[in-house]
Order: C-alpha cells, then sequence, then structure tokens
C-alpha cells in the first residue's frame, strides 16, 4: 500500500503542476519535489538499488555514445530538409542546456528509481512494469504531439536499460543529448519550445520572439 500511495500522490502532485497556471507552477513543483525525494530517501535503500551508485556506468557508456550518434544524424538531416534552428534558450547558454541536462536525469530518476522499482514490488511483471512506467511518462507530456510518442518509446527502452544496467548517469545524459536534439531539429510551431500540459496549449509564438528580441 505504501509503494501504491507513493506512485499516486508522486504522479497526482506531477500532473497538477503541469497543468497549473505559471504564477503557481513554482510552488507547486517544490511541493512536488519534496516529496518524491523525501519519500526516497526514507526507503534508505536510495544509492544501492536506484541507479545513483557507479554500479554499470562503464557497460552503460555505449547508450550516451549512441545518443550522440543519433543526435548527430538527425541534425544533418534538418539541416538537409531546413528544419534545424538555434535552440531556444534565454542567456546564459550552457546554463540552460546544463540546467536542461540536470532536469532530464530527473525525470529518468522519477521514471526509474521512484516509479518502475516500486511497480517492481507491487509484484507487478517486469515487462508490465516497463508498460506502465512507460506510458505513465508519456502521459505526462500530454499533449505535445512531438514529445508524446518519443517518450513512450524512450520510456520502454530506458526502463528495460536501466533494469539492465542500474546506472541512471548514462540514462540522464543520453535523455539530455536526446531532447535538446529534439529542439533543434523539430520546429517551435510543433514542439512549442518542449513545454507540455498547460504550457503547451498557452504557447504563443510571437509573444515568445518579442521577449526573446527584448533588449536585457
Amino acid at each position: 500500500m505504501r509503494d501504491l500511495f507513493e506512485i499516486a500522490a508522486a504522479y497526482l502532485l506531477i500532473l497538477v503542476v503541469i497543468w497549473s497556471p505559471h504564477g503557481t507552477q513554482h510552488w507547486l513543483y517544490w511541493v512536488g519535489f519534496a516529496f518524491i525525494i523525501g519519500s526516497s530517501l526514507l526507503r534508505r535503500d536510495l544509492l544501492a538499488r536506484s541507479g545513483l551508485g557507479l554500479r554499470g556506468l562503464l557497460p552503460s557508456l555505449w547508450i550516451v555514445i549512441a545518443a550522440l550518434t543519433l543526435a548527430a544524424f538527425a541534425v544533418l538531416v534538418a539541416r538537409d530538409v531546413g528544419t534545424y534552428h538555434p535552440l531556444y534558450s534565454p542567456p546564459p547558454f550552457l546554463i540552460h542546456v546544463s540546467g536542461y541536462v540536470i532536469w532530464a536525469f530527473l525525470q529518468q530518476f522519477i521514471l526509474q528509481a521512484y516509479v518502475l522499482l516500486r511497480l517492481l514490488r507491487l509484484k507487478l511483471p517486469p515487462r508490465w512494469a516497463v508498460v506502465v512506467a512507460a506510458v505513465m511518462f508519456m502521459c505526462a507530456h500530454i499533449p505535445n504531439p512531438v514529445l508524446m510518442p518519443l517518450t513512450l518509446v524512450w520510456g520502454l527502452i530506458s526502463c528495460v536499460l536501466f533494469l539492465r544496467y542500474r546506472n541512471l548517469y548514462t540514462l540522464g545524459l543520453a535523455h539530455g543529448i536526446l531532447g535538446i536534439c529534439i529542439a533543434v531539429t523539430v520546429p517551435n510551431a510543433i514542439q512549442h519550445h518542449m513545454r507540455v500540459g498547460l504550457g503547451y496549449m498557452h504557447y504563443h509564438p510571437h509573444h515568445v520572439q518579442h521577449i526573446e528580441q527584448r533588449p536585457s
């Protein structure tokens, strides 16, 4: 019951954050963050079981290499078809990119170390635990038509890889690489600066362009 409660409560908090107005998202985000981290720390097995140790790091480095290769290929194709564009990034650029990579790592922690492991403790067969976790991951990206199918595929693949290697660092880095790749190869008019939920619905390109061109 504890595992079921934690999954339901954490997922509900995530959905509330995604579908809340911009003014309330910030403090709701920290409520959800505190709940997920706090309930994880209470498990007392955070490092050993949750993929935060060095176990599987070297054998899983090929995942990062594969992500870089796929991203490079996608950029070349996007340049050829004319969809490549600069990354939407408030200055400074490097802080924005590194912040996204950290956010990608946190998403992998929630997906695998929080949701997937608890589904397995609920005695769900591994293949079904992977499917349920991936579908939950996809639903957290509604209604973005680009991110929904891609997160379903990545959710399935990354959960399988997590069960094999038990390492979140390579998965988080690969997620960050692929996310930035999507951001620069898919037109902003479609992916709305990688927004989901209410942020996707309220995306206004002319307003964003005005903010980007406003002198600092």
